[in-house]
């Protein structure tokens, strides 16, 4: 399945699980989370709505996704830094996808790279509410109108 096309999520996967292969502890692993989620564009106030927020989290998120079935793209925050790394993860793998992958890519790398044992079971919580969230953004997508 070798195409011309931009990298899909799986490649995103990879790339993410090659980065992190590069660090040899968890220091260095959540230091890195915290620079990639200073790297998050910010999002204006007057989206940090309830509608977006993303609950079963302990900090505040917010997931705001835009685009269609063809091509969907999500913007997040969050109140914590390394949970904005979690996001910067995220959205590397599933932003900017059509929604049929973004519904069936399953995000391998969190186990890859060791995050489903490093982090807190808040924090795991709030991974899979805000992974959730996305899928259900895109499966809505498929939905005729």
């Amino acid at each position: 399945m070798n195409t011309m096309a931009a990298p899909g999520a799986e490649q995103a996967q990879q790339d993410i699980i090659d980065e992190f292969a590069f660090f040899g502890d968890w220091t260095e692993r959540y230091q890195y989370l915290i620079d990639l989620g200073k790297q998050l564009p910010p999002l204006s106030e007057e989206l940090k709505t309830e509608a977006y927020r993303v609950h079963g989290c302990q900090s505040m998120v917010w997931l705001v996704p835009d685009g269609d079935a063809s091509r969907m793209q999500f913007r997040a925050t969050s109140d914590s830094a390394i949970v904005a790394g979690l996001i910067a993860l995220v959205l590397r793998v599933y932003s900017d996808r059509p929604a049929q992958e973004i519904v069936t890519t399953e995000p391998r790398f969190i186990e890859a790279i060791g995050l489903a044992k490093h982090l807190s079971p808040t924090r795991s919580n709030g991974l899979a509410a805000m992974l959730a969230k996305l899928k259900a953004y895109a499966a809505a997508a498929l939905q005729p109108a």
